[in-house]
């Protein structure tokens, strides 16, 4: 059966689906709160297992995985670049010689410099209340910020507003991290139908490392 990392799982959502295609999947996660909402969700059926873990840390298990991912832009919220090389690192550790490491990141380079994008306003149940989410993303010369409004929508007008800095990585230095941790190359797309990545045009950059 092929094995599966999915690093930075969240909720555990694509951690889930790859089970289903068949696969024997970890999906880990630095916060412990995700990994007991993905456990309970989907549980922890003969195939499927979770760790709290940060992605720049090492795995638990000898065994290597055919694949590592780290999908929804989570690398970009990485402190620092130090630490996206160790993650990268710690991906190309994980698999096995021909194997794959898939990342998938919001490419920051097409949004215009200073106006938030707009991406989802969506009524959602967070228990005990039911709120009003407006997450947008925006960009500052080489920084990017993810802009979150959470408005309780029985008790207007409170809400909760946040901004988190996401790191501004080009597909140049991507490249020069994977095969500085051992990768044999990269290709990259501008979305998960092979499209050419544009740096000027495509909405997401996915890189494709091969060790």
């Amino acid at each position: 059966m092929r094995r599966v990392l999915d690093t930075a799982c969240g909720t555990g959502q694509h951690a889930a689906m790859f089970h289903r295609w068949g696969l024997a999947v970890e999906g880990a996660d630095v916060s412990a709160a995700m990994i007991e909402r993905a456990r309970s969700r989907y549980g922890e059926p003969h195939g499927l297992q979770w760790a709290v873990r940060s992605f720049d840390h090492p795995g638990s298990t000898n065994e290597l995985f055919d694949a590592a991912i780290c999908t929804g832009n989570s690398l970009a919220l990485a402190s620092d670049r130090p630490t996206v090389q160790r993650a990268l690192q710690q991906m190309l550790d994980a698999v096995r010689p021909g194997g794959l490491v898939v990342v998938h990141l919001l490419n920051l380079w097409r949004l215009p410099d200073g106006p938030c994008v707009w991406q989802k306003c969506q009524r959602i149940h967070l228990p005990p209340r039911e709120v009003l989410v407006l997450k947008g993303v925006h960009r500052s010369g080489r920084q990017g910020f993810v802009d979150l409004v959470v408005a309780d929508l029985a008790a207007a007008p409170e809400m909760e507003a946040e901004s988190v800095p996401l790191l501004g990585l080009e597909a140049d230095e991507l490249e020069q991290m994977v095969r500085a941790a051992g990768a044999s190359r990269g290709e990259f797309f501008g979305g998960y139908q092979d499209e050419p990545y544009d740096r000027q045009t495509s909405v997401d950059l996915i890189l494709v490392a091969r060790k």
